[in-house]
């Protein structure tokens, strides 16, 4: 499935989410609400996926953990915060980079409305 097909319907079931249960909540309630109606929709979903890194020729598994891995192909960093910072973005593009990944949603369920809390990232550095 494509990136962009993925991501539609990432964002389409956010949207309801956030419509449904709004604004205010833990990150891990909508990254489980999330998670269940993306399987609903017949989508392979793992959650908190573990991100090994490799520094200094020292392996650490599971250094970080992604919140949510669609298709094995699309990340998803689920976030429920005030405003979206320069860090979020930056910890999802590493996990892309580690992961070789090309594209991730930043999701943010804390703003007025989904759709101003949604961040498309693009790791142009698939070859590291």
């Amino acid at each position: 499935m494509q990136h962009d097909h993925l991501s539609g319907i990432v964002i389409e079931e956010a949207i309801g989410i956030h419509r449904e249960l709004g604004p205010g909540l833990f990150e891990s309630v909508y990254e489980t609400v999330l998670a269940a109606r993306l399987e609903a929709r017949g989508l392979t979903v793992e959650r908190q996926v573990p991100v090994p890194i490799i520094f200094d020729g020292h392996a650490f598994e599971a250094a970080f953990k992604v919140d949510i891995l669609v298709e094995k192909t699309l990340v998803l960093e689920i976030k429920a915060v005030e405003t979206l910072g320069k860090a979020h973005a930056k910890q999802l593009i590493t996990y892309l980079r580690l992961l070789k990944q090309p594209v991730g949603l930043l999701l943010n369920f804390s703003c007025a409305t989904m759709i101003e809390g949604v961040r498309r990232i693009v790791n142009n550095h698939l070859s590291d």
